[in-house]
């Protein structure tokens, strides 16, 4: 999944792509690269993060996913945690929704998920951007990621949300200290015990900084190798800014895990 963040405020990419024209060009380039699924995003997620009106997240997005959609012939997920935004995106073609808050912050987006048959991918989070790192604390990281997400799992599914379109994101850096990121990673594979595809965000988070001591510009190798550990415990869907990178590592991963022809 390649990350296009049409925002000026993005922790990493903020103002790269905020225009039209620059946030088609990349989405593009990262189909080039081997995106199987591009996630186009009109607001910034990232601790602290500004409020924007629904109005203007509308108009940052909905340009890029018609141009898009246009040029790609496979999905276009919306980054949103609004219904009226996932609404109208998939009017302009998006085919999946991807909300951070899964529902909490817009009760309406399980019905939108539900009438428009699509795949929508529930993350683990707290509190909001604003507030999100303010001491998160748990008791037990694990089990209490598992209990949150089958709680918003439940929401969708009582809607009539098919079980087959739920994709599942413990949530990498939100309301999660660096020793809550590491347990969930080391721990992952009890997320994907859970029965659902899941979805690993930690391309070029703080997490990665705090281990290498490096700014967001210079994180791709830590990012790779976070890749690495969440597909070796059963994930399967990658958020990225780097496609071309992961893919390749991907790639030779899986054929040195999977291919058999050297026991033949």
């Amino acid at each position: 999944m390649g990350i296009v963040n049409v925002t000026p405020d993005s922790f990493y990419d903020g103002g790269t792509h905020c225009t039209v024209s620059a946030a088609v060009e990349h989405a593009l380039k990262l189909c080039d690269e081997g995106a199987d699924i591009i996630d186009i995003g009109g607001a910034s997620s990232r601790p602290g993060a500004s409020v924007i009106s629904i109005e203007e997240e509308l108009e940052r997005v909905l340009p890029v996913i018609e141009k898009v959609v246009s040029e790609f012939d496979r999905p276009v997920s919306i980054d949103t945690t609004w219904a009226p935004v996932a609404e109208a995106a998939i009017e302009y073609g998006a085919s999946w929704i991807n909300d951070i808050s899964a529902g909490r912050f817009d009760d309406r987006m399980k019905e939108v998920a539900a009438s428009k048959k699509c795949p929508v991918i529930l993350m683990h989070s707290r509190g909001t951007p604003q507030t999100m790192q303010n001491n998160p604390a748990y008791n037990d990281v694990i089990s209490e990621v598992k209990r949150e997400l089958l709680t918003s799992v439940d929401k969708f599914l009582n809607v009539g949300v098919a079980r087959k379109n739920i994709i599942i994101d413990p949530g990498f850096g939100f309301a999660k200290k660096y020793s809550h990121n590491i347990l969930l990673l080391k721990c992952l594979n009890e997320i994907v015990q859970m029965g659902y595809p899941v979805l690993v965000g930690t391309s070029r988070k703080s997490l990665i900084g705090e281990i290498t001591g490096k700014n967001a510009n210079n994180r791709l190798f830590g990012t790779l190798a976070t890749v690495a550990a969440a597909y070796l415990r059963g994930a399967r869907i990658f958020r990225v800014h780097d496609v071309e990178a992961t893919g390749d590592m991907l790639k030779v991963l899986s054929a040195i895990e999977n291919d058999t022809s050297v026991f033949s």
